[in-house]
């Protein structure tokens, strides 16, 4: 028999695997193999469960957005509201505080109008007063004096009467 190289090939390959199964190499590569499995697998269930928390983080932090946004809602709200509030107040005072300055002005107007009139009826006296002397003294006659007298007073009379009315 002619024992050939692919005899001694043959041979060597059995004896190759004869020594990766006596230093337990197949369970060695399984073992390795199976752990990085594993450890792959716990990675994936650690990033899921990572990925499902930040999408509750997520859900968190927008409701908190969603929240905020209505209170900056309610904010504006109000304080528009308050705003309008204190403009209607403002302008009702100002209205009240003109009201107060044209009743004190027109109450001025009519000090100063009596104050008017008492001065032009006081001067109108002194004038009479003035126009009677000079008369007294220019004439002479008391016939003559007593006409203008009674005609000075009736015309101060219908003056005072014009006046007051």
């Amino acid at each position: 028999m002619i024992i050939d190289a692919t005899f001694w090939v043959a041979i060597s390959f059995l004896i190759f695997i004869g020594v990766l199964i006596y230093f337990k190499i197949p369970q060695k590569i399984i073992s390795t193999l199976n752990e990085s499995i594993n450890s792959i697998k716990d990675e994936v269930e650690n990033a899921e469960t990572l990925k499902e928390e930040s999408k509750n983080i997520l859900s968190e932090y927008e409701k908190k957005i969603s929240s905020a946004k209505n209170e900056v809602k309610q904010m504006i709200a109000t304080a528009t509201e308050e705003a309008d509030k204190a403009v209607l107040k403002t302008n009702e005072e100002f209205h009240i505080q003109m009201e107060n300055k044209k009743k004190n002005t027109e109450e001025r107007i009519k000090q100063m109008k009596n104050q008017a009139i008492k001065d032009i009826k006081n001067d109108s006296v002194k004038v009479s007063i003035q126009a009677v002397e000079v008369l007294l003294k220019n004439s002479l006659d008391k016939n003559k004096l007593n006409k203008i007298f009674a005609s000075s007073i009736e015309d101060t009379k219908l003056a005072f009467k014009r006046k007051s009315t």
